[in-house]
């Protein structure tokens, strides 16, 4: 019954996957790559978005053929891994730490096959685990809301109510009170399942919830969901001198150019730069089993300065973030990670 479930999803979805032909699909020179995205999809402008980009990016620098699954529910995940370790594909990426425990479950039936998870963690030794120090990068744009907010009250919208998601809600809050330790965080999820990461009105109504309780800064954390509260704070329109009354915080991708003049900066989190060195690993046959850490310290995690942000962070403040990113650096200052509480 595995197996004709699997074989069902491959005549469903390797067509609608990008390049292409069936004889090249078949060319046995080149690196097979299989990637399964989270529930947001490709086109969440996020996450998803992110290891898109490596992977697309792997393929124009490497001979590899590329095919990818945006599953319609958690249900078809594991089946769409079996659909490619069946077809014998040498890489298979599974996006987002939900994933964790069908690549696990497919890396075993499949020992010679190489597996990797974006956000999880595995210790089998097919698999790559490709985790992040978001807390890291979430305390610096903690700094930065803190410095400019005017209210002293700041908004968090994670998605699922995880762990995961939690390093970055503590970071955001311990790098905002190292700059005024009375701000306040009001901090609120979308969900308990994976349909929080997909849910773009929830989003927005947490936002202006949070606003209309006095945040000016909101940091959202939850895949599509997140772009709800950009449209949040844009609704509060502009003042006289042209700025935002209200700023939004993005994730994951850089989203500054998504609502210019309203987006802050945005925690930037290289899932493009992990997923394209893992398959650059696989393409020239070095082992890429164990975990890949990716942090301040390897440009792993970041914050977004470019020219559609760079007139609403003073640079006194892209001071003050820089000497405390150096300080996390040198272990000067320890950022707490929720998950190891």
């Amino acid at each position: 019954m595995k197996c004709m479930l699997s074989l069902i999803v491959v005549i469903s979805i390797l067509p609608a996957c990008r390049p292409a032909t069936s004889a090249s699909a078949d060319d046995k020179s080149k690196v097979h790559v299989g990637i399964v995205f989270d529930i947001g999809g490709k086109d969440d402008r996020s996450f998803n978005a992110a290891a898109w980009q490596g992977v697309n990016r792997a393929a124009k620098d490497f001979p590899i053929i590329l095919r990818d699954v945006e599953p319609g529910d958690p249900t078809s995940i594991e089946p769409a891994m079996r659909a490619f370790a069946e077809r014998g594909y040498d890489l298979i990426i599974g996006v987002g730490f939900a994933q964790t425990p069908q690549i696990e479950a497919v890396a075993k039936d499949y020992p010679k096959l190489n597996f990797a998870i974006v956000d999880g963690v595995s210790r089998l030794p097919n698999v790559a685990s490709l985790i992040f120090k978001e807390h890291e990068g979430s305390y610096l744009v903690g700094m930065i809301a803190a410095m400019t907010s005017r209210s002293g009250i700041l908004g968090f919208v994670g998605g699922m109510d995880v762990p995961l998601i939690h390093k970055f809600e503590l970071g955001y809050e311990e790098g905002a009170k190292a700059v005024n330790p009375k701000i306040r965080v009001i901090p609120n999820y979308v969900g308990v399942t994976d349909a929080a990461w997909n849910d773009p009105v929830k989003g927005k109504e947490l936002a202006r919830t949070q606003i209309e309780k006095g945040a000016d800064v909101i940091f959202a954390a939850a895949g599509n969901s997140g772009l709800g509260a950009f449209d949040a704070v844009e609704q509060y329109g502009k003042d006289g001198q042209g700025r935002a009354q209200r700023f939004v915080i993005g994730v994951d991708s850089n989203q500054t150019w998504m609502k210019p003049g309203f987006v802050l900066t945005s925690m930037v989190k290289r899932v493009d730069n992990a997923v394209y060195q893992i398959v650059k690993d696989r393409v020239e046959n070095r082992p890429i089993g164990g975990v890949h850490v990716y942090g301040l310290e390897n440009e792993g995690i970041g914050y977004a300065v470019d020219q559609y942000n760079k007139d609403l962070i003073p640079q006194p403040a892209i001071q003050a973030v820089e000497a405390a990113k150096q300080k996390i650096i040198t272990g000067q200052i320890k950022v707490t990670n929720a998950m190891e509480k």
